[in-house]
Parts: C-alpha cells; structure tokens; sequence
C-alpha cells in the first residue's frame, strides 16, 4: 500500500511579497504586481514591464556570508521560499528527521550572468581601428571582471545544492528542467519518492528569474510577451479577448511534503494532501502545444486516475492560463474534453493574471494557492477579464474572487516543449 502524502509547511516569494497570508488577502482583492522593468534597462525591448520580486534579503533569513555573498538570484528565491515553509512546518532548529531521509526536488532554469560585468568587457576591449573585439584584452580584463564563482551560480542545479547543505538534506536530491512546468513536475516526483518509501519529508517546489536581457529577447523573439506598454497593470489578460501575451514574472514557491504517518507521528499541522499527479508530453511542437490540447486532457486524465477521483469530484481549476492565444485556447478545449457538460460549473482561474508568469516557480505557487482556497472556501479571480472571447466560454471567475467551497482542486501547468503537469489536492480533512 502505497503511503499518504501530504502538505505541512509553504512558503513564496512572489512579485506580490513574501508573507503567506499578505500575499494571499492581495491576490483575493486582486492587487497587481506588474510595473516597469528595473531590473535592467528595458526602455528599448518590444516589452518593458514585468512582474519583479521587489524585496529579497536573503540576510533576513540566513547569516551564512558564503550564502549571502555568492547565492544566485534564483537561489536566493529559493532559499527564502525554503526557509519559510521549513519553519511553516515546525521543522526549524528540529532534530527528529534523519537527513538521508530528507530530500529535495525543485524547478529551476538557468541562473542570471552578471551582464553589466559582461557588457563592460566587450566595451574595454572593441578596437575601434580594426573595428572588432580584441580578445587578448577581453582575456585580460576578463580576469579581473569575472568571477569564477558567480558564473558557477549559473547551473541550474545550484539552488537544490544551497538547499542541501543548508538543511543537511542527505535524501534524494533532483532538479525539473521541464520550463513552465518545472515545479509542478518536481512536487509530483517529490509526491512518488515519499509514497514509495524513499524519504519521509521532501522540500519540493521551484524558483526562477527570466527578467533579464537574454531571457525577455527570447521570449519577445517568440511573440509569446504582452507588448501592452501604455498599461503594465492589465496586460495580463488570460482567457480575455484582446489577450497579447504573458507577462513575465520571478519568484519561488516551495512546499513540505511528508507522509502522512511521518506528519502524524510528529503532530505536524496538516495544510492539505496530494491525492493525483499526471505528467505527458505532447510530442508535438518545440514551443507549441498540441491545439486540441490532446496532450493537457490526458495529463489531467492520468492525475484523476491516480487520485481515484473523476471529473465530477473537482471543485476548481487553478489554471495555466498564461494570456497566450494557443495556451488559453487549447486548455479551455482540454477541459471542456474532459468534463464534458460538467465544465460549465467548474470556476477556472489564473493568478498570472495579477503577478505574471513565474516560469519554473509558477506552479507550486498556484498550488499553494490551492491549498488556502479549501482552507478559506474562497477562489481567486481573473483579473484584467475585460471583454469574453467568444471562442473561450467557461468560467474564469472574473475580475472578483468568488466564495466557492473547495474539497478537491486540479492545478494545471504545461511548459514549452509540450510538457504536461497536473496536480490534484484536497483538504486535511477529507481523506
């Protein structure tokens, strides 16, 4: 018999802040974090605005100067994310874990080069009479600009290493590098290590930061940004007619999982409990998804199965729903697909809507927001749902977050590359 999991401890960073329960009463009265871009200097990009993470100390949290000095952007999210939810646990200054059977599985990304350092460089060594760089003295200055270190901070795997040796996590240690759905994909693999009995806590979720020059050009490169500049704080219209384009956001959302028994035995709160999770893949398009969302309807299939629920069990849909022509599209046939007539009653909605995209952290906060819905018996809305597309006709709750008792939620994500993620949840008392 496989073992129970469930939900002890949460914590974010969001473009919104960091408090679990300020950031939740902003996203219910539909406060946006979308401004201009000051992260660098956006002034000339197709976009200029973005959804940023406005206050990240890590020293409030840690005084490790190693830490504090060297950390990346993206581990410094998680970090913060991490020891916030640790502490939601209970589990800070606790010795009552074996760390070999503590493990982590985090969504991530590549991390942030230090591009003012990098951009200097090539200004200190262009040679304006041969009219090209000179890489002896780019080679020279080099050594003293760059640091091996920061350029070190660029793996992907950093993050889940800080998170190591911080909590002397000796388990099962992974990253998810599945883009839009990394976090999702790493809480469920975290919910298969702990149900097959190869740890007892797993500190899962995801962290991530695109908000730099390399990361928007790409994206603006791929038409997939909101080019909605006159008006940062409604360019995120998921489901919305006149929808452009996501926005693109940074942040982390992290979670302690354990076994229930383990939870139990330690007189742990228990927030929720992960019953389903479904992964698939398109096997379509580099960046496009299938556009019958063939591959989102089996995702979500395969989690209701192995949650041994159906459709007519669930309650809400925290959605994709990223403000993409092809994502809202193809997730509204998914489910209309796999609810059938039943769809009509099921609220939908997206918090992109209000703190923008946060790639590979997207969806273990839209998880977390899960878990306080059923808490609170309150869903979030779609903010900026101005005009109904008449080719999108479920409800997406618009605009106002809707009282709406929640016993069973699905949380979609679906990443570039036509990776599928679902989780399904629900609340500590109804198992």
């Amino acid at each position: 018999m496989r073992r129970r999991v469930v939900i002890t401890g949460m914590g974010w960073l969001t473009p919104l802040g960091e408090d679990l329960e300020d950031v939740w009463r902003k996203l219910l009265a539909g406060v946006c974090g979308v401004e201009m871009t000051t992260l660098f200097d956006a002034s000339t990009f197709p976009t200029k605005f973005s959804a940023e993470v406005k206050d990240c100390r890590l020293e409030r949290y840690c005084q490790d100067p190693d830490l504090i000095k060297w950390a990346g952007r993206n581990s410094r999210f998680a970090l913060i994310a991490a020891m916030r939810a640790y502490r939601h646990a209970g589990l800070a200054g606790s010795d009552g874990i074996d760390p070999h059977r503590l493990g982590i599985y985090l969504g991530g990304g590549e991390g942030q080069m230090d591009f003012s350092n990098f951009v200097e460089l090539l200004v200190r060594a262009w040679d304006p009479d041969a009219q090209k760089i000179n890489m002896v003295t780019w080679a020279k200055n080099a050594r003293e600009l760059l640091s091996g270190r920061r350029e070190f901070e660029q793996e992907p795997n950093l993050p889940v290493s800080h998170l190591a040796r911080t909590f002397n996590a000796k388990g099962p240690a992974y990253t998810a590098l599945t883009a839009c759905a990394a976090s999702t994909q790493a809480i469920g693999e975290a919910t298969e290590i702990i149900r097959c009995g190869d740890a007892d806590v797993m500190i899962a979720g995801g962290a991530h930061s695109m908000i730099h020059p390399i990361g928007v050009t790409g994206f603006n490169l791929l038409t997939a940004l909101s080019t909605r500049n006159d008006d940062p704080a409604t360019s995120s219209r998921p489901f919305e007619r006149d929808r452009d384009g996501f926005v693109i956001g940074e942040g982390a959302g992290i979670c302690i999982l354990e076994s229930r028994e383990f939870a139990e035995s330690r007189g742990a709160k228990i927030h929720g409990e992960i019953i389903g999770y479904g992964s698939t893949a398109d096997a379509f398009a580099v960046t496009d998804t299938h556009p019958l969302g063939l591959g989102a309807a089996q995702c979500m299939t395969a989690a209701m199965l192995d949650a041994g629920v159906t459709s007519d069990d669930i309650d809400y849909i925290s959605a994709h729903g990223t403000g993409t022509r092809a994502n809202d599209a193809t997730e509204t046939k998914a489910i209309r697909l796999i609810f059938g007539d039943r769809a009509d009653k099921v609220p939908i909605s997206s918090i992109k809507s209000m703190m923008g995209h946060l790639i590979a952290a997207a969806g273990a906060v839209e998880l977390i927001t899960c878990v306080l819905a059923i808490r609170d018996g309150i869903v979030p809305a779609t903010t900026n749902y101005f005009t109904p597309d008449p080719e999108l006709d479920l409800d997406y709750v618009p605009n106002e977050a809707r009282k709406q008792k929640v016993r069973v939620a699905l949380s979609n994500s679906f990443g570039f590359g036509g990776q599928n993620d679902t989780l399904i949840l629900r609340g500590p008392q109804d198992g």
